[in-house]
């Protein structure tokens, strides 16, 4: 014990000294930012001056010597506010690029894959009994202690182990969606900054892994107004972005495309990959433009339906399939000439459960095995991460083959485990958080974006 205290302090110094680096980082982002400010500011002064010297200029304009001569000095003071603009808005550009840099260095230095934890309140009494589960770190909220279930030793003594667990972020039943996504929204930036980004939600079946990724409020819409509103604000960096989206779900070891209904015939899905770009793309799914907020809670109400949904004894309404939202992102800089390809996968797995739990049988029972496999390879692929192993059995599942580039070592992964807080699900809660731990101790590498910069080419006449 005196060994593993010291081990422990040891480990809080080397985290005391990354909070460190954090929090300078986060100063130097904050001293970015407000420069950026400063200059936007500057930019449009220079813009109003220059507007009032044409004003002038064109009231001056005439025959007259004295006229002329104004009208020169006028135009001098023109050109030299244009230059000033010109040298504004570069430096904007510049301070821009420095910001994406710092950003990402800050991302790497929490560590690649990420695993947060949320427990879901109870909803209504009728659901039973309350688990105990404690939150004994509420300074940093990285801790979730659950007490086990009871336990006889040899002599016929019952008694229940208290199991403490530690993650990147533990959220209590009465935190809200806006806070969860507070911690997420650094990852929505670096899809934008042309990062492979892949968030997904596990837990056992209504634990609530829907609700945060999809309802009104939740992951998936927070995530694309933001995008909108960050896309608006970076026109003036010469920024411009398409995006498109789709929505896909894995059913039972098979693709489908949750925005063509069934009734229009379903295509067979295809997954493709692009080993040079790191991007992958589902032949035959249909994409669509996203070009407004609007759209994709269309598309979202859209999926919902479309999705493979049957009863269990564990949950009278369970999702029976892993559904992925695809969301690509194009950028390109006229100024600079760069070009960020990134894209962000919001996943939404399937109910983990045990069979005997679940009490399926018949096309449950298949639904929840192939569940169960998906679940498993997709833990060991991040295995194989860990590991550094020289082959990654990403094809093992169409999971884990869909979301090759975002779960590897050039993409950013966040991990949410859903907890019920119910007595009831005690054992699927600590199976949970034991494979959530399993990835928690997982580096998957540094991640790269796949920016490039187009070769500038002269006019001819």
């Amino acid at each position: 014990m005196v060994e593993k205290d010291r081990e422990l302090q040891n480990m809080r110094s080397q985290l005391e000294a990354l909070q460190s680096d954090l929090d300078r980082e986060q100063t130097i982002k904050g001293k970015l930012q407000l420069q950026i400010a400063e200059m936007s500011t500057t930019n449009m002064t220079l813009e109003d001056r220059s507007r009032a010297l044409r004003a002038q200029i064109d009231f001056l304009e005439s025959d007259s010597k004295q006229q002329s001569d104004s009208f020169a000095d006028m135009e001098a003071r023109l050109q030299e506010a244009l230059r000033s603009a010109e040298e504004a808005h570069q430096k904007l550009i510049k301070e821009e690029t420095e910001r994406r840099i710092l950003f990402n260095k800050y991302q790497e230095l929490k560590g690649n894959i990420r695993v947060m934890c949320r427990v879901r309140p109870v909803l209504d009494p009728s659901e039973g009994g309350e688990a105990k589960i404690m939150f004994p770190d509420l300074k940093t909220s990285t801790q979730i202690d659950v007490t086990g279930p009871e336990e006889k030793s040899s002599l016929g003594i019952a008694s229940r182990k208290v199991v403490p667990f530690e993650f990147d972020r533990v959220f209590s039943p009465s935190v809200h969606n806006q806070e969860v996504f507070g911690e997420i929204s650094q990852l929505v930036q670096s899809a934008l900054d042309g990062y492979n980004v892949c968030i997904f939600c596990y837990g056992q079946t209504g634990s609530g892994k829907t609700y945060t990724m999809s309802s009104a409020d939740g992951m998936i819409p927070r995530a694309t107004h933001m995008i909108y509103d960050t896309i608006t604000k970076l026109k003036e960096k010469s920024w411009t972005y398409t995006m498109e989206g789709s929505f896909v779900e894995v059913y039972n070891e098979e693709l489908n495309d949750l925005l063509t209904p069934a009734v229009d015939g379903k295509r067979k899905l295809e997954i493709r990959h692009d080993d040079a770009r790191k991007q992958t793309t589902v032949l035959n799914c249909k994409s669509v433009a996203l070009d407004s907020a609007d759209k994709v809670e269309i598309m979202l109400r859209q999926a919902q339906n479309n999705r493979s949904v049957a009863a269990t004894k564990a949950n009278e309404r369970s999702s029976r399939s892993h559904s992925v939202f695809i969301l690509k992102l194009v950028g390109e800089n006229s100024a600079t000439l760069e070009r960020c390809e990134g894209t962000l996968n919001l996943v939404d797995l399937a109910g983990s459960e045990r069979l005997k739990h679940s009490g399926a049988e018949g096309d449950r029972m298949k639904e929840t095995q192939s569940i169960n496999k998906s679940l498993a390879c997709l833990g060991d692929v991040i295995e194989a991460l860990g590991r550094g192993s020289s082959h990654i059995p990403y094809r093992n599942s169409k999971l884990t083959h869909l979301l090759q580039y975002s779960l590897g070592g050039n993409s950013k992964t966040l991990m949410f485990v859903m907890v019920s807080p119910l007595e009831a699900h005690l054992k699927e809660t600590l199976t949970s958080l034991r494979f959530a731990t399993k990835v928690h101790n997982t580096h998957i590498g540094t991640a790269k974006s796949t920016k490039k910069t187009r070769e500038r080419v002269s006019d001819s006449s």
